[in-house]
């Protein structure tokens, strides 16, 4: 994907989210890695009325090149996109949202992950969601976690697309951002789920999970 692409993509899928309210006011920030720095969306910016001319572009060092001034997010973002990419070479683009039922669940603080395995899809296209705990928005302190997450999943052969910021929202990533923004629908989609049944779910089996592993290659 070329620059100019990848600048109407994020415009596209920014308002998108918005539309359909996975982000509101100025929530959220959608970035696209190039092969000389990134695109970012600036800060404090609308989702849902980006222009593609006015997106921050900053070089491979995070140095601002053009555009308005880049999200305060950048510094987790270029961590995200160093330590993905020793297990997903091809990760481009990582999106951050404060969508409403990975919010509220985050609230309750359990365990060292977001979600347990309830429904296939999300072991398949979601899979492990390490809860990150509550740090001011922006914390340089998140970045170094986000990475040591990614770096500690991946080494036992797990590699994650997610994580969830504790009272802020998930940041997901993947090769394009149409496949980030199918990442994001699916979790937040089984967090909605997760709410609605209160705890009574039952997680899928062992069976049932290497099942998924062996016939659709699912990393859980």
């Amino acid at each position: 994907m070329n620059e100019s692409a990848a600048r109407e993509e994020i415009c596209r899928v920014g308002k998108s989210l918005f539309d359909r309210g996975y982000v509101h006011a100025t929530a959220g920030n959608v970035s696209v890695r190039l092969d000389d720095g990134f695109l970012i969306t600036p800060t404090d910016a609308c989702l849902g009325f980006l222009d593609p001319a006015q997106l921050a572009r900053v070089d491979a060092e995070g140095r601002q090149v053009s555009g308005e001034r880049a999200s305060k997010t950048l510094v987790l973002h270029a961590a995200i996109y160093r330590a993905a990419q020793a297990f997903a070479p091809e990760t481009r683009c990582v999106i951050h949202t404060h969508s409403t039922h990975t919010v509220a669940l985050s609230l309750r603080g359990h365990g060292p992950e977001l979600l347990a395995p309830i429904t296939p899809y999300f072991v398949m296209k979601v899979g492990h969601v390490p809860l990150v705990p509550y740090h001011r928005p922006g914390a340089p302190e998140v970045a170094e976690e986000v990475a040591r997450l990614i770096a500690d999943y991946g080494a036992r052969g797990r590699p994650i697309r997610a994580v969830m910021l504790e009272r802020l929202g998930p940041n997901v990533w993947h090769d394009t951002p149409a496949a980030a923004m199918a990442a994001l629908e699916e979790l937040e989609e089984t967090a909605r789920l997760a709410l609605l049944d209160q705890g009574g779910c039952h997680p899928l089996s062992q069976p049932q999970i290497e099942e998924l592993r062996r016939v659709f290659g699912a990393h859980w």
